[in-house]
């Protein structure tokens, strides 16, 4: 399985990273913005994606929008500290297939991976 991690924040994507390499996930691709995030998938499409809804270039559900675009079929993971019920209903309507809050737990990641395995 492959991964990438889109958010800005070093310490979110340090964390995630170590916890996907402990659940045995080799292939992480990481993006500190929207833009990066796009051509990371553009030049080799993930099996899952986590993204933040909050990034400084982009707007994740416009991100979303765009991954969706370039594969139909992606399992998109949208991550935020925000969770208003809001952000869940358009991230969910956009095609996204979960939303995890911040902080997370590594048992919540390896509850979502486990869905798409």
């Amino acid at each position: 399985m492959s991964v990438l991690i889109i958010d800005d924040v070093g310490t979110v994507r340090s964390f995630l990273k170590q916890t996907l390499a402990h659940l045995g996930i080799a292939s992480i691709v990481e993006a500190s913005n929207g833009a990066a995030g796009l051509k990371a998938y553009k030049d080799q499409v993930q099996d899952v994606v986590f993204l933040d809804i909050g990034l400084p270039d982009m707007d994740g559900k416009d991100v979303l929008k765009e991954l969706k675009l370039i594969n139909p079929k992606a399992n998109i993971v949208m991550i935020s500290a925000h969770s208003t019920v809001d952000n869940v209903k358009d991230a969910i309507a956009s095609g996204a297939k979960g939303f995890v809050v911040k902080p997370f737990s590594p048992k919540k990641i390896a509850a979502i991976l486990k869905k798409f395995i």
